[in-house]
């Protein structure tokens, strides 16, 4: 068996099957002595582990796991997420990010239910057609919970890759996956392949870092094409990425009868069917206040007045950023005409907790708070 390259970026030479049996040895040892022990790999259970792969998609290790034994504390099985209503599962999802995880994961689930007697399919036909799940996904779960031989292919199997054999490949250009996967597809040992993609990442994570890799500890390093050549910080290769664009934001704390107005986004999209305050982009030459008055008319079609300036908070999504100008309104007149969001409520100060928000709204909810209640004559009033 050799290592058959589809193009010259690729790699620059081939493996024979002794020296990809040495390689499979060589991670296995390691692996076996110094892998972390994470709460999902200590499960058998394919819910469990397909839950912790849905997590970790473009999310640290050491973040996810509260969220992931928390989430597995409400809801167990597939059967408890299916009949959970979608608020509840964003709810338990609020501060992880990259909501539209959370929203197919619970979609998933009731097709599970319905459709496969509630368990996770083991073909990848089937578990490919579930929403949210990619060629990632369907691969690690097969592998891990089924031992199954797909190889899987991330970011940090593709860094140890194109160390180990000089790969020309862009790792942020997506015509390069096929490349990686069809390395990862001869080395993977077809025995344990679950061990095997866990041994990958794992090695990415601990030892072949992006920054100041400790290839002195790394089980390849005798056959790390780089390490040989004195060219690791060469790799892997990147193609530039465009400037990240950054949008300005006027948001606005409505205040009535001593209730706030939030408004749910739609459920599709980014942060899609989470509560937020209402806003949006300032234009060009436009005052942060006045963006704040008509956002408000255009979006909700009420008419306010700006009662005080909260905060600026700045907040960094995957591809663009944003400033944030928080205002605190008073309404002035107007019934309630959505143009954009899904559903409204007015609510007391003590129910925001109830109400699954946007990382950018938990950063100035505290100083809102604060801004809203004071102590006159030693009781509690919202302004």
């Amino acid at each position: 068996m050799e290592v058959k390259h589809i193009c010259n970026r690729c790699a620059k030479s081939r493996m024979t099957v002794k020296s990809c049996n040495r390689l499979r040895r060589s991670l296995a040892l390691w692996y076996q002595k110094h892998h972390r022990f994470l709460p999902w790999r200590q499960t058998k259970d394919p819910y469990a582990i397909w839950v912790s792969e849905v997590m970790l998609q473009q999310t640290q290790v050491k973040t996810v796991i509260p969220y992931y034994q928390e989430f597995l504390n409400r809801f167990p099985d597939v059967n408890v997420l299916a009949r959970a209503d979608q608020q509840e599962v964003l709810k338990s999802w609020e501060g992880l990010g990259y909501y539209g995880r959370a929203r197919h994961l619970h979609a998933a689930a009731k097709i599970i239910v319905a459709d496969y007697s509630g368990k996770l399919p083991q073909s990848w036909k089937h578990i490919r057609q579930l929403p949210g799940v990619g060629d990632y996904i369907a691969a690690a779960v097969l592998s891990i919970a089924f031992n199954q031989v797909y190889p899987v292919v991330d970011g940090n199997v593709k860094r140890v890759i194109s160390r180990l054999y000089q790969i020309d490949a862009p790792v942020n250009k997506s015509s390069s996956y096929k490349c990686f996967y069809e390395i990862m597809k001869e080395l993977i040992d077809s025995k344990k392949p679950g061990l095997f993609n866990q041994s990958m990442m794992e090695l990415g994570a601990l030892v072949c870092k992006i920054r100041q890799p400790s290839c002195t500890g790394c089980p390849l390093l005798n056959d790390c094409r780089s390490y040989q050549a004195d060219t690791v910080t060469d790799y892997p290769k990147r193609e530039r990425s465009r400037p990240t664009p950054e949008y300005r934001i006027a948001v606005g704390v409505v205040l009535k009868n001593g209730n706030l107005l939030i408004t749910r986004r739609r459920s599709k999209g980014l942060l899609g069917g989470l509560w937020e305050f209402p806003g949006g982009k300032i234009k060009a030459d436009e005052a942060p206040e006045a963006a704040c008055i008509r956002e408000l008319k255009e979006e909700v079609n009420l008419t306010v007045n700006i009662a005080s300036f909260l905060t600026r908070v700045k907040h960094a999504y995957t591809h663009f950023k944003i400033n944030v100008d928080v205002f605190i309104c008073n309404y002035l007149s107007g019934t309630i005409k959505l143009n954009g969001p899904a559903d409204y409520q007015w609510i007391t100060l003590d129910e925001i907790d109830r109400f699954p928000f946007p990382k950018a709204n938990h950063k100035f909810i505290p100083l809102l708070y604060k801004a809203l209640s004071e102590k006159v004559d030693g009781q509690e009033r919202i302004i």
